[in-house]
């Protein structure tokens, strides 16, 4: 493909700079969008599977730096940080241009990779975990946005199947990455390994992504995405805190409560006057944007939340290694890529999409719930039935949230919709994942009182122990009782994500079945040249 010229988008959705020639679709053209495809999904490997990556490492991780009760910050951090800047990837993306910011964003993120890996502290690294999540927020959504512009809806429902499988098999394959180099190198390497793959995708990006911005004000609403940063903030300490470090009642989560609920007036008052708002309020007008944003939202909830948790179930409860609790996760893995991929062929070829969220929100609900039976004694045949089912359901449900809502939104607005729908489900991610943690600490204080002996639930805690060494100096009844009480715990956290699912399932049936259409972002762009530049875009046509 030969992009002739960088497309300009006015407010109306209509090219309005360049010359009036578009892409040429020419026989380069496949070749070029393969390239492009495969450099994409390199990046969107490399971001999923760092939201899950460092789950098999995490005991190592705490043997070494210490800090057990700040176990679930190391995933809450980057998931924080990506939910932080998603929304402004996506609206930086539609005004400047995708390409720039998708340099960026890489550079973001391989920098927080380097400092993480040479982090000397439980709090250096959750920070530096945090800046990666930075860089990370701008990888996914603007992959998914840069696909649109080459490619229509119908052809492009192929290619976020394959997004959807690439998803799956990075937050999946990431904790049986960690867990081999863990095992066999350090698990300061589980950020390293980074470096190369995220530079090779610098280079494919750069020299094959298209460059389409908007012609309109460039103004940043800066207001906007700080007062929705603080509230993003202030909601996750409170689900991080709350129960925990601090009652629900008290002086610091009711401060917190206060300052999201002022900062939520400032947002939603500053997105009614900004000429380029950073959430345009008028996608919450759109039923498909509105639903796919909660069904998001429910996904990484439940779909982060279980996953961060399945390892350290796998490693105490089974008692295998860190290699092998992310082997057994290839079920998990396969399931996601295997429904991801069929499903996203399946609607390029019809056009229908409504009907596989729904059926996927309700097999990953059933599926929630056979994980909350599992104990000690459960066979490895039986957790790889149960992981592989729980992939069906996700794999049906991740690709079709995208494909439906840039589908229904103007073109001017799908760098700014795909971005908010994976900033809904990164907040998602981000919030499972403290609850669940709470959820679980919770269980474990309760447990743990009447079972291990006076001083040593603290000292599992402490700098520089070792959980695997501690529990081999108790007697064989007490180990016996600790890893009962890990089993109930973490029962209990996959107990609470079948409800979480279930909703999903529910919000899913209201999510409309529009037309796809046939074109691409360039493609319409370049029709809309020879057409009345004062034309109104009109909406896709609902399907029955």
């Amino acid at each position: 493909m030969v992009w002739s010229r960088e497309f300009v988008v006015s407010e109306n959705g209509h090219n309005v700079g360049g010359r009036s020639r578009g892409p040429h679709l020419d026989s380069g053209t496949k070749p070029r969008i393969f390239v492009t495809f495969a450099g994409l999904m390199l990046v969107m490997l490399l971001a999923t599977m760092d939201q899950a990556i460092v789950a098999t490492a995490l005991p190592t991780i705490v043997s070494d730096l210490g800090g057990l009760e700040q176990l679930a910050w190391v995933v809450t951090a980057y998931i924080l940080g990506v939910a932080i800047t998603t929304p402004l990837y996506g609206k930086l993306g539609d005004l400047f241009g995708r390409r720039p910011l998708f340099l960026i964003a890489i550079g973001i993120f391989l920098l927080g990779s380097l400092l993480s890996g040479t982090s000397q502290s439980m709090g250096a690294l959750i920070g530096w975990r945090a800046l990666q999540g930075m860089g990370g927020g701008g990888l996914i959504v603007l992959a998914q946005a840069i696909i649109a512009d080459v490619v229509g809806p119908r052809g492009r429902a192929k290619y976020q199947g394959y997004f959807g499988a690439v998803i799956g098999a990075g937050s999946v394959g990431g904790p049986l990455l960690g867990g081999f180099i863990t095992d066999n190198l350090s698990w300061r390497y589980v950020f390293f390994v980074n470096l190369p793959l995220g530079l090779l995708a610098i280079v494919i990006a750069a020299y094959t992504v298209p460059r389409i911005r908007s012609a309109e004000s460039r103004r940043i609403d800066w207001l906007g995405f700080g007062a929705l940063a603080i509230v993003i903030i202030c909601v996750v300490l409170i689900t991080t805190w709350g129960g925990s470090q601090f009652e629900w009642d008290s002086p610091m989560i009711l401060s917190l409560g206060a300052t999201a609920l002022v900062f939520l007036a400032a947002f939603l008052i500053t997105e009614g006057v900004a000429s380029e708002p950073a959430l345009p309020l008028r996608l919450f007008s759109d039923r498909t944007f509105v639903t796919s944003a909660i069904v998001g939202f429910m996904l990484g909830f439940g779909m982060f939340g279980v996953i961060s948790f399945i390892p350290l179930f796998l490693q105490v409860v089974t008692e295998v290694s860190a290699t092998s609790s992310g082997l057994q996760l290839v079920p998990l893995m396969v399931g996601m890529v295997a429904a991801s991929t069929v499903v996203g062929r399946i609607i390029g070829q019809t056009g229908r999409y409504k009907i596989y969220p729904v059926i996927g929100a309700a097999i990953a609900a059933v599926s929630m719930y056979l994980l909350s039976t599992m104990g000690p004694e459960t066979s490895e045949v039986i957790v790889a039935v149960y992981m592989g089912v729980l992939g069906l359901g996700l794999g049906m449900v991740q690709p079709v949230i995208v494909i439906a809502v840039q589908s229904g939104v103007a073109i001017r607005d799908m760098g700014t919709a795909t971005a908010n729908v994976g900033f809904f489900r990164s907040m998602g991610a981000a919030i499972g994942v403290a609850v669940f943690g709470d959820v679980f600490n919770f269980q474990m204080a309760v447990g743990l009182e009447s079972v291990l002996p006076a001083g040593v639930a603290s000292e599992l805690g402490q700098v520089g122990t070792n959980v695997q060494e501690v529990l081999a100096t108790l007697p064989p009844d007490v180990r016996t009782s600790y890893v009962s009480v890990v089993s109930d715990s973490l029962t209990t956290v996959f107990l609470w994500a079948a409800p979480v699912m279930g909703l999903a399932f529910l919000v899913s049936l209201f999510m409309p079945s529009l037309k796809l259409r046939d074109t691409s972002t360039a493609e319409e762009l370049a029709l809309q040249d020879s057409q009345d530049p004062d034309a109104e875009e009109s909406p896709p046509e609902p399907s029955i």
